[in-house]
């Protein structure tokens, strides 16, 4: 099954700007744009931190245009957006950590930069189509399961905040200055050219490499907090439909995967995929219990109906796929031991 048909033609010829195009599910959005026949550029500051790698866009660079920039540079912005037909708005800090030990840089990336791109927008191109990657980290700890649009908002932590004014300003600048926009509020997010060298993307990440490096995982907690993973080729198919179709604007949705697994379930998944590994469960460390959500999983049937879409990538798939990735281009991502 391919999701092909949802967009056949949408991307052919078009200029598609990227923010974050150089991060995990930039990169590999990059490439499926120019499989379609965008025009593509890419804007990534590159800052160590942030997940951006030269490496994730090796086989597609003779295709796409890359511009070193950050996000938080208004001039930058308003030059590059310019003659753009759609803007996928993945720039941002990640960290849920780092947002706590170091609040001004997300309030930075997070809330004032995405002004400036709406801004740039507004005045530059308000034709453009906007699609922000949102995420499911400011429900906080659930008070239901699945989680739907209309679950109550407790970040449980500054990088949560930030996230959700930056998809506010985004629904504002719509129903305000017409500003085609919407936004994926995405679940756990994996796949080959994930940031895997730390935890700053995601736990799974470091896992991966763990097991590469034949390291024991470590599940904190019981093990027992539920999770749905969503692998990259169909987190880049909802972005995808949310771009071209009209029925998305001013929108949000979630965007589930995989049916809820356990942590400790997913744990013996991964092994079983690796061919070999272990895994300890260890309590919590104190700086993530404060944060930690406990159980979640997405309902996502908001999407599937309003846009068609669905997850086709098992998770034993997605898992295999991503260890297989990660086993041939490891130096490419990471040097040191975790």
């Amino acid at each position: 099954m391919t999701h092909d048909a949802a967009y056949d033609g949408a991307f052919d010829g078009r200029r598609v700007i990227i923010t974050g195009g150089l991060g995990f599910i930039g990169s590999n959005l990059a490439a499926r744009l120019v499989d379609l026949g965008a025009d593509v550029t890419l804007v990534d500051s590159l800052i160590p931190e942030y997940g951006g790698n030269w490496y994730n866009v090796e086989p597609i660079m003779p295709r796409v245009r890359v511009n070193i920039s950050d996000v938080r540079d208004e001039f930058s912005m308003r030059y590059l957006v310019q003659g753009q037909d759609f803007l996928f708005n993945l720039a941002g800090q990640t960290s849920h950590l780092d947002s706590i030990t170091d609040p001004y840089p997300d309030l930075d990336i997070n809330c004032r930069a995405q002004l400036s791109i709406l801004e740039a927008c507004r005045r530059m191109n308000p034709a453009i189509k906007v699609v922000f990657a949102s995420t499911r980290q400011f429900y906080g700890k659930p008070e239901y399961l699945p989680v739907d649009e209309r679950h109550p908002i407790h970040p449980v932590d500054v990088n949560g905040i930030n996230k959700l004014a930056g998809e506010w300003y985004h629904l504002v600048y719509h129903r305000v200055h017409g500003v085609r926009a919407c936004a994926l509020r995405l679940t756990n997010t994996y796949g080959p050219r994930m940031r895997v060298k730390d935890a700053r993307q995601t736990f799974l990440g470091v896992w991966m490499r763990r097991l590469v490096e034949h390291h024991p995982l470590e599940i904190w907690g019981d093990g027992q907090q539920l999770r749905d993973l969503c692998y990259v080729d169909d987190a880049v198919d909802a972005f995808l439909r949310a771009a071209a179709m009209p029925d998305a604007d001013g929108q949000v949705f979630n965007v589930g995967g995989s049916k809820p697994v356990t942590l400790l379930e997913l744990a013996q998944l991964l092994v079983e995929a690796n061919g070999g590994g272990t895994y300890l469960v260890k309590p919590f460390p104190a700086d993530r219990q404060p944060i930690d959500i406990g159980h979640y999983y997405a309902d996502d049937r908001r999407l599937r109906a309003a846009l068609g879409w669905e997850p086709i990538v098992s998770l034993e798939d997605g898992l295999s796929r991503t260890l297989d990735y990660y086993r041939g281009a490891a130096s490419h991502y990471w040097t040191a031991e975790p």
